[in-house]
């Protein structure tokens, strides 16, 4: 019997790997904070029986036509708009992401987004390091109050309900706007659905949590940042191309919203010469909504089981397609 061969695009800790080494011949790009190049993972996809991949590595027509041999292709994310899902299906390679795990982590990010943002964080911590704490004074880096305040979540999914449960307990009034209603989430959290115009007009702190799709591509626009508050702030942690940077960018320097908390942009990693790093008023993150040991642990530990399962022929454990 043929021994599988496994290559991951990413350097892993080698003792998460235990249970892919004992089932066959493991391959790994040996940078953690370099992509794989591409060349080499079209390569490495010729011979591959599974891949194990970042949201970084597109799996397009052209790699799934490379990837002859590849049975199931395992992303290391709960995103997967690196993937073409329909070719990937009609290849009969089956893909999977690390869902449900992450959930909790991201939403901690993305409510410690909301307070950086608003109460000035990083700038005051920036203050006191440059040496220009001098006195105490009323107002000094004055920002805004996160408790009792209106927060519209803009996808109501697990990571989108996760945020809620975080604001019930600053008491916030919770606004949401989903492709369809979640009574689920209206019983159990008091969220109130609304349309994305009512939700844009009325909230104090407008969150993106929508997947990356056509429908939700540059959905926050000049159009939409013209309908906030101009005492609101914007948090995405979802995807980047969910946003127009450039109409976010006037937004800011115009006034026409307070602030922004961003993990994610429309090319990353973003440019240190980006016109979003020099303003006052937004906080960047490396994308590290998920980067805490634990959960980067149990996401690496589901795409091992989920190539392990279909490797060994059984159903993998979170399908996409």
């Amino acid at each position: 019997m043929k021994t599988p061969k496994i290559y991951i695009t990413r350097k892993c800790p080698e003792e998460r790997l235990e249970a892919l080494k004992s089932l066959g011949e493991v391959q790994m790009w040996d940078k953690e904070d370099e992509p794989c190049p591409r060349d080499l993972l079209l390569e490495k996809a010729k011979e591959a029986d599974a891949l194990l991949t970042m949201l970084s590595d597109q799996v397009d027509e052209e790699l799934l036509n490379k990837a002859e041999n590849v049975k199931v292709i395992s992303n290391l994310a709960v995103g997967y708009d690196n993937i073409n899902l329909d070719y990937a299906k009609q290849k009969n390679v089956i893909i999977t992401n690390t869902p449900d795990v992450l959930t909790d982590t991201t939403a901690d990010l993305t409510f410690a987004l909301i307070l950086a943002a608003a109460r000035r964080v990083i700038e005051a911590a920036d203050y006191v390091k440059e040496g220009k704490w001098t006195s105490w004074s009323p107002l000094l880096l004055a920002g805004a109050d996160v408790h009792h305040k209106t927060i519209g979540i803009v996808g109501m999914g697990k990571i989108g309900q996760a945020v809620a449960k975080r604001a019930k307990g600053f008491d916030m009034n919770i606004l949401y706007h989903n492709r369809s209603r979640d009574y689920d989430a209206e019983n159990k959290l008091e969220a109130v659905y609304k349309s994305l115009n009512e939700l844009l007009a009325q909230s104090d702190f407008v969150v993106c949590m929508t997947p990356l799709t056509n429908e939700t591509k540059k959905m926050f626009n000049a159009d939409s940042f013209r309908k906030m508050k101009s005492s609101a702030i914007f948090i995405n942690t979802s995807r980047g191309g969910t946003v127009v940077e450039e109409d976010l960018i006037k937004a800011l320097e115009e006034g026409e919203i307070a602030g922004a908390g961003l993990d994610v942009f429309e090319n990353e990693p973003i440019s240190p010469d980006h016109p979003l790093l020099k303003l006052p008023n937004t906080v960047a993150l490396p994308h590290i909504g998920s980067a805490t040991l634990e959960t980067r642990y149990a996401m690496i530990d589901c795409c091992v089981q989920n190539i392990k399962s279909v490797l060994t022929g059984k159903s993998p454990i979170t399908p996409l397609n």
